[in-house]
């Protein structure tokens, strides 16, 4: 009964869940890196935060379907070297792939809740993760495609998540700057689809929320 219990609780605010999860990686992450811990704590962390937007599905063949492949994509990710992943992040793209799955199927209802708010805001936070890893698997693909101002050479996936999130926020610091056209044209679908989401997507959810709130009042 209490495993029953903790799994509706988890049902009820699994976009929750999954925002705050996202949020707590993303901001902690590179001060556990910054004290000398493995960089590798970023790939783990995702990855459970993936894991839970997998969950996220409603019952039926579909989540199953997609738990059981997030679990194989999980496991051959860790558990295979490196070589045999081949130089795109195929798996890290498919996690993040199932998680923006989840979080889009809840915006589908035309019921709004605060649930339907964090579904929203859980798959902008996903966005910049799916093209951060996008981004990384270009730089391996095409080296070269990154200016990075100080860079040793190499392209972590912090490094092409930050950059990622500095787009989509149309913030343009300079310090990452996309040299080849498929890194320009990547960071140019990025940052007017993160406009345009916050601009429409949010803003009506949030709108239609308080909109049934205040009918509820009266």
């Amino acid at each position: 009964m209490k495993i029953d219990n903790v799994l509706k609780a988890y049902a009820s605010h699994r976009y929750a869940i999954l925002f705050y999860s996202l949020l707590s990686t993303l901001a902690a992450v590179p001060l556990l890196v910054a004290l000398g811990y493995d960089a590798k704590l970023l790939e783990i962390f995702l990855a459970l935060s993936l894991l839970a937007g997998a969950l996220g599905f409603e019952t039926g063949w579909r989540k199953r379907v997609f738990l059981v492949l997030t679990v194989a994509a999980l496991m051959a990710h860790f558990a295979l070297p490196q070589r045999f992943l081949g130089v795109m992040p195929a798996m890290p793209t498919f996690w993040t792939v199932i998680a923006l799955l989840s979080a889009a199927s809840a915006l589908r209802s035309t019921r709004i809740d605060a649930e339907h708010i964090y579904a929203a805001l859980s798959a902008y936070l996903l966005a910049g993760v799916f093209f951060g890893v996008l981004y990384s698997g270009v730089e391996q693909v095409w080296p070269g495609s990154f200016n990075i101002a100080g860079a040793k050479g190499d392209f972590p996936l912090f490094d092409a998540i930050y950059f990622s999130f500095v787009t989509l926020a149309t913030l343009g610091y300079g310090d990452l700057l996309p040299v080849s056209e498929v890194a320009r044209g990547l960071a140019i679908v990025e940052a007017v689809s993160g406009q345009l989401f916050l601009a429409v997507m949010i803003a009506r959810l949030v709108s239609s929320h308080s909109q049934m709130a205040g009918g509820r009042e009266r």
